[in-house]
């Protein structure tokens, strides 16, 4: 209690000034907008801090680890960074978009996203009319309505309702953006709890930072989207195991059950995926692989409540009387195709590709070609306004530094000692290539959807990139390096192949030949780099 009266001292008037200067750049009643912000914001440092304070055990000596640069000085500086990269980044995207971006109706009026336009904007309807926030999960309110909606209805709702009671004069979108950049915040803390727990900080930390600065969570976690709060919603049930399995903490159930709600709500398919993932994670793992009946128990009511729940958001137009593995079995292999589709008729040069292949290499091309979304060099060359050029850019920078360690992880996770920990580990890497192979499917390998289905299992790729950096600094293991050698060369020959669509004057070449080279040279490199080490491991006596 002493501790939170303390935190109190600079929370409020934080709050209070960063909502008065919110209030003053956005529209509408200026005390109103104020009082909102300040709430929001009261409440959403109170859990930050409270959240650090939590990663502080030991009282004074982790003050002073605190002041000399230890851990909670450094989870004090993600906090920061992540709720105000997010914050900043979404209130600065609503005034450059409708100067520098493209004239649409989304962009003009700020949104990055067509589908946070949409559910945005009905959120506002929803508020300003007689019709009660659930009628949000309500599908024929949804269907009648004049905009797209939320599937499910969770973020819709939760729009919904901080419009009605904290902006009922005008529309604030910087209300949603501040909600999701806390959220966000949350699920950083939540993160380095989590992963300190089981793996110490060696691995806490870079996946922290990873959570804190990853720009395509940046990016998502500053609009009116789900990603921030499904990111979030999964580092708390993951939170919640571990500390059961560690300390047999009965505060960690209401972390579960949290978790576990707002993905009903928000993405019952999330919340099968994250069931599944969580639960084999946690009985691999777990000493003796004991488990008691009642977490099976209610594991396995959780999962039929998601599957059920995914049956209703799905059961609709040819879809209606199925049973719901019939649903969901027929939806993806429709969405599949119609993506696919997509695919082909959006771009000439696949069009190409696809005459002059067998139908049956068209998905292998589709995986391996989402896999690749953003492609760096196409956002480097692509000629478009500066604000899309920059965001592109970065999100595929980013995707294209924790790549490589996903696949180096494999790696760093055959070479554990303990059988438990190995296969638990292994679980997780076949559960988020399954997640990233599923997201270029179902997105058709697009440059938007692909990255934003992939990122809401950001917790799992952040924890197996981290154990691949922490393992390559402490084995001095060749082949990491050599697999960065075989990206960058790939990067090199797709620049040459992207510069020469855009640059008239740079000799192109077929697809099938720039393929061709990446597989030579990418082949010297890990073949020659394996022959080094058996002639090395040949002359030791």
């Amino acid at each position: 209690m002493k501790a939170f009266l303390r935190d109190l001292r600079w929370i409020t008037p934080a709050s209070l000034g960063l909502g008065a200067l919110l209030s003053a750049l956005d529209g509408g009643a200026w005390w109103i907008g104020w009082l909102s912000y300040s709430f929001l914001l009261l409440l959403g440092l109170s859990a930050l801090a409270a959240l650090w304070r939590a990663a502080c055990p030991g009282g004074g000596q982790a003050r002073e680890r605190s002041r000399s640069g230890g851990a909670p000085r450094t989870l004090g500086l993600m906090l920061l960074l992540a709720f105000l990269l997010r914050l900043g980044l979404g209130i600065a995207l609503t005034y450059v978009l409708p100067v520098a971006g493209y004239p649409t109706d989304v962009q003009q009026a700020g949104y990055v996203f067509k589908d946070a336009f949409n559910r945005d904007t009905q959120a506002w309807d929803l508020a300003r009319s007689t019709h009660p926030i659930w009628a949000a999960f309500d599908k024929s309110y949804r269907v009648g309505a004049a905009h797209s909606t939320d599937q499910y209805g969770g973020l819709l709702a939760l729009s919904a309702l901080a419009y009605r009671y904290l902006s009922p004069d005008v529309h604030r979108p910087w209300l949603v953006i501040l909600l999701s950049a806390l959220t966000a915040a949350v699920g950083v803390a939540l993160t380095w709890k989590g992963a300190r727990q089981l793996w110490g900080e060696s691995v806490a930390v870079p996946a922290a930072w990873i959570m804190a600065l990853y720009p395509e969570s940046a990016l998502l976690c500053s609009s009116q989207m789900r990603e921030p709060f499904l990111i979030t919603f999964i580092a708390m049930v993951f939170w919640g195991v571990v500390d059961w399995q560690l300390n047999h903490n009965r505060r960690a159930w209401p972390w579960m059950a949290g978790g576990l709600a707002g993905l009903l709500l928000f993405s019952p398919g999330v919340a099968i995926f994250t069931i599944l993932a969580v639960g084999g994670w946690a009985w691999l793992w777990g000493k003796l692989r004991h488990l008691s009946w009642r977490a099976a128990l209610i594991s396995a009511a959780m999962l039929l409540v998601a599957l059920l729940l995914l049956w209703v958001g799905l059961a609709r137009g040819s879809f209606a009387g199925a049973s719901p593995i019939e649903i969901i079995t027929h939806w993806l292999q429709t969405s599949t195709k119609w993506d696919i589709y997509l695919l082909e008729r959006s771009s000439g040069w696949v069009q190409e590709i696809f005459r002059h292949t067998d139908t049956r290499l068209h998905l292998p091309f589709v995986i391996g070609y989402g896999l690749a979304q953003p492609v760096l060099p196409a956002a480097i060359f692509d000629v478009t306004v500066w604000p899309w050029q920059v965001i592109g850019i970065l999100r595929a920078f980013g995707w294209y530094a924790l790549l490589p360690f996903l696949v180096i992880s494999c790696m760093a996770i055959w070479k554990m000692k303990l059988n438990n920990e190995c296969a638990a580990w292994l679980w997780l890497w076949l559960l988020t290539w399954a997640w990233l192979i599923l997201s270029a499917i179902r997105a058709g390998g697009d440059q938007w959807d692909n990255p934003r289905y992939r990122v809401i299992f950001l917790l799992w790729q952040a924890a197996l990139a981290s154990q691949a950096w922490t393992w390559w600094r402490a084995s001095k293991n060749p082949w990491p390096v050599r697999i960065l050698a075989v990206e960058l060369l790939s990067l090199a020959f797709f620049s040459e192949w992207y510069a020469s669509r855009y640059i008239g004057y740079i000799a192109k070449p077929s697809f099938g030949v720039m393929l061709a080279a990446i597989a030579i040279t990418s082949g010297f490199v890990l073949v020659g780099g394996w022959a080094w080490d058996r002639w090395r491991a040949s002359r030791r006596p």
